[in-house]
């Protein structure tokens, strides 16, 4: 039976999400000078060129791999790209590459990391985090990309390229059970309805039992169930094709916002507030909470439209995005069994986006991408004292904020030939930023206090040098710039007296790398080093009811990263990656530290029903919050004839070394862990049927996912313990 394996840092091949196979992005080529060939296109420089000749770290991530690894949501490629992490806090997702990232939770606040799916940017880190579909291809970008995706893209981009409707048949079903009941199906079909027309549709469904439990209660929590519907309709007239996409999710799943109390004792003297027995657990898998229930909830709509023509001297591509997500939450703020503080926090999310894209045609010395971008982004949040119930009629209304976030831009990037082997790209954005509609509302009010709009221009340049020593090999340097919009503080200070707004100034970063790669018959490898100097990075304080935002002065990055793919026969391959980072912060002033109340002042922190003071102080020199300072994976794959099909053996380790969670770099301290997951999938003859058994987490590995801190108290979230299931599939 004759199968291609793809991997990472040689490969995006036939992608294999959740079981379902996948066409591959890559297209093979012929055999190069140096005997290369299978070789992979990305579009990392938002054209199709041979990842070899792309001088960006790019991690491409491949079915076997990601498959073995039990990748099914896009947070879930952390376990196979180090120097990467996902954290959530109470359902905001928050990526972070090479120690740049963001704990930013107010409105219109963003992530340092663009998630692109489609080509279109998906800017809601409450609906960030998604279940991976019929996916093709999955690239994620090391370092800013300020010149070719823009704004908010200081620590990289991840895109997500999914299948398109086909005029040929085709379609698959997976199912799988596993513990805690976890129940997933998914099935996919396409079909042409005319020449030049064909549509697609997908569902999928998943459900499961909680793995918590309450010792209050002495009841499990955290079941959820999650579905989603996607279809298209593609209409190819020759020189231009028109793709409509739509696709809506619903999804009722507690487990981001589910924590119990940190430790007291990690925080040396001083008591919580209340130390009645019962009233916390710390245990990964316990929780002590109050009369209310944790939930978040969240419906999205996702309309898309694609246009893409042949110029003649050029491809034209329009990519047309409307998203409508509404999300209703409560969190237990205290972490503990009293009904302190349950903050109801419902959002609503509308974003329009365009963007015109024209790349030129391969072939002659000068290559180019050009580009104009307009987005909008409405970001809308109204928080409530959930204490009194979860239902919206016990509801106390305490508040809210919105903001209005616009974007304009233009970009140009170009790579000429010197020579056979000298490459040279240049490349900017220009754009401008607007943030409008700014509202805070007073405490127990709807009324809306106006703030003032601000606006700022950005030019953020790119140039590379790259040597081509051969067609198997490539060596560059480079410098981008990139940054992070200014944001309005309407969930902080705004709400806080003495009531003005802090201005919470852009974010900027530039970046220097060097870096090398090197593909050719069954070894792939690359390597880059990397410098960044990183100034007023926006940092969250949270306090009573409000999550505020200032700007740390200044942090510098440095470091290392590489994959390496080796096939030793057809059948057995290896992977592995690897990354080292330095990341500090030079200078911090009023760095804010996490202090419990005093025995002294319980009366006062009693008053007002808080345990912990923040206490700013200047720092110099350390670390950057969850930047672990290494992380590695290593993957196998091994392939042997069973029983008239094929036995597949695969697996995926994953080490991170220590790091802290709180916003200062010195807090909540998350120790070294390590997982592993194992797959044994055996396929008939035909590559028709399938089964699978798999494992994630086989070790019972147990480690924080992310850490909540405010005045009410320290929280915890865990990951889940060790989970093993089977999997069926069929395709036809």
């Amino acid at each position: 039976m004759k199968r291609i394996q793809y991997h990472v840092g040689c490969a995006l091949g036939a992608l294999v999400i959740g079981g379902l196979a996948q066409p591959a992005l890559a297209q093979e080529t012929g055999a190069g000078e140096g005997g290369a060939s299978n070789e992979i296109v990305v579009t990392a420089q938002r054209r199709a060129e041979r990842q070899v000749d792309v001088p960006i770290s790019v991690a491409s991530l491949g079915s076997e791999q990601l498959e073995s690894a039990s990748v099914d949501e896009i947070s879930d490629i952390a376990k196979v790209t180090p120097g990467v992490r996902f954290d959530f806090s109470s359902g905001f997702f928050q990526p972070t590459i090479r120690g740049v990232g963001t704990a930013n939770v107010t409105s219109g606040g963003g992530s340092n990391v663009g998630i692109y799916v489609d080509g279109f940017y998906s800017p809601n880190t409450l609906a960030a985090d998604f279940d991976l579909m019929r996916i093709q291809s999955i690239q994620v970008l090391k370092g800013p990309q300020g010149t070719l995706f823009g704004r908010n893209t200081t620590g990289g981009a991840i895109l997500v390229q999914s299948a398109e409707p086909s005029e040929e048949d085709s379609g698959a079903f997976k199912a799988s059970y596993g513990r805690f009941q976890e129940a997933k199906l998914q099935g996919y079909f396409t079909t042409g309805l005319a020449e030049g027309i064909a549509v697609d549709m997908e569902g999928l469904y998943k459900s499961g039992n909680g793995w918590q439990h309450n010792i209050q209660t002495d009841k499990r929590e955290g079941d959820y169930e999650n579905w989603t519907i996607r279809t298209g309709l593609k209409v190819d007239l020759g020189a231009v094709s028109i793709l409509a996409r739509y696709q809506h999710s619903d999804v009722d799943d507690p487990t981001s916002v589910l924590s119990n109390s940190w430790n007291q004792a990690e925080f040396g003297t001083g008591q919580p507030f209340f130390a009645q027995p019962g009233q916390y657990a710390f245990k990964p898998n316990q929780r002590s909470t109050g009369s209310v229930g944790e939930f978040f909830r969240m419906k999205s709509n996702v309309y898309q439209l694609t246009i893409k023509a042949d110029l003649g001297f050029a491809d034209l591509a329009s990519y047309s995005q409307h998203r409508r997500e509404n999300v209703d939450s409560s969190l237990d703020l205290d972490h503990s069994g009293v009904d302190l503080f349950q903050l109801g926090l419902p959002n609503i999310n509308r974003t329009t986006s365009q963007e015109f894209l024209l790349t030129s045609k391969p072939g002659s010395p000068l290559q180019w991408t050009a580009g104009l971008f307009y987005f909008s982004n409405k970001d809308r949040y109204v928080t409530f004292i959930d204490n009194a119930g979860s239902s919206a009629a016990k509801r106390i209304r305490l508040g809210g904020s919105s903001t209005t976030t616009k974007s304009l831009a233009g970009f140009l990037d170009l790579t000429y030939e010197l020579t056979p082997q000298i490459f040279i790209t240049a490349g900017a954005r220009y754009a401008q930023d607007k943030v409008t509609d700014a509202y805070w509302n007073p405490r127990f009010s709807a009324a809306e206090t106006p703030v003032p709009s601000i606006s700022g221009n950005r030019l953020t340049p790119r140039f590379v040098i790259r040597y081509k020593p051969n067609d198997d090999a490539s060596i560059y340097a480079s410098y981008t710039k990139g940054y992070k919009a200014a944001i309005i503080d309407v969930g902080g200070s705004c709400q806080n007296a003495p009531f003005q707004c802090n201005d919470v100034r852009p974010e900027s970063i530039n970046a220097f790398e060097v870096g090398g790669k090197y593909s050719t018959g069954g070894l792939s490898f690359e390597l880059a080093g990397f410098y960044y100097d990183y100034k007023n990075l926006q940092v969250s304080l949270y306090k009573v009811g409000t999550a505020e935002v200032i700007n740390a002065a200044k942090s510098e990055i440095y470091g290392l990263d590489g994959q390496v793919r080796y096939e030793v026969t057809p059948a057995f391959q290896v992977n592995a990656g690897a990354a080292w980072t330095h990341a500090r912060y030079k200078r911090f002033d009023n760095a804010p530290i996490y202090t419990p109340c005093p025995a002294s002042a319980l009366a006062t922190c009693g008053a007002s029903g808080i345990s912990f003071l923040i206490v700013g102080q200047n720092l110099e020199n350390v670390p950057m919050q969850r930047t672990p300072a290494f992380t590695a994976n290593i993957g196998a794959n091994y392939g042997v004839d069973l029983a008239g099909g094929e036995l597949m053996l695969s697996g995926n380790f994953y080490h991170s070394s220590k790091f802290h969670f709180g916003p200062a770099g010195t807090q909540f301290l998350q120790p070294a862990y390590q997982t592993l997951a194992l797959r044994a999938q055996w396929t008939d003859s035909s590559d028709r049927y399938s089964v699978a058994l798999w494992g994630d987490n086989v070790t019972n590995s147990r480690y924080r996912t992310g850490a909540q801190y405010t005045n009410f108290g320290i929280g915890s979230n865990w990951n889940k313990p060790a989970t093993y299931g089977v999997e069926v599939g069929i395709k036809f």
